[in-house]
């Protein structure tokens, strides 16, 4: 197995992805994982570059969340689209970095990522709140590199 495919096993990447689900109840943000085992990128920049290729620079509003993992680096970058830069504080997302890599310190890969992606929704949701006709614009299955 390789060290993405290790790094959350089935069930948990079950897991993951319904909290995607959930969060993106609570806004019209759409949020994606992505992980992969190394980038000689720092990890921001190579999360950019992973944020286009998924194609998640193309939602209407500009509000995608990218959580990206460089599982052998160990290394970690959660980026907004422009709609959301935008509108929030700089630090928008420190809180929820921080709670993500707490988690990940303690091998705690699954639970880092699930409350991280429930913080964001939950913060999103004041700036670009849920509607009822939102359609679901990108995957929310989790991305490998």
């Amino acid at each position: 197995m390789s060290l993405t495919e290790d790094f959350l096993n089935p069930d948990e990447e079950k897991e993951v992805v319904h909290a995607i689900s959930l969060a993106e109840k609570n806004t019209s943000g759409e949020i994606r994982v992505h992980i992969e085992a190394h980038t000689e990128k720092p990890p921001l920049e190579r999360a950019k570059e992973v944020f286009h290729q998924l194609g998640m620079d193309k939602t209407e509003a500009k509000n995608g969340v990218l959580f990206y993992v460089g599982v052998k680096d160990h290394s970690f970058a959660i980026i907004g689209d422009k709609g959301i830069d935008d509108l929030v504080e700089e630090d928008f997302w420190d809180c929820t970095k921080d709670v993500v890599i707490e988690h990940f310190k303690n091998k705690q890969f699954k639970t880092g990522l699930v409350e991280g992606i429930l913080r964001a929704g939950d913060r999103l949701k004041k700036y670009f709140p849920y509607q009822d006709d939102d359609a679901n614009e990108l995957s929310n299955e989790i991305s490998k590199g």
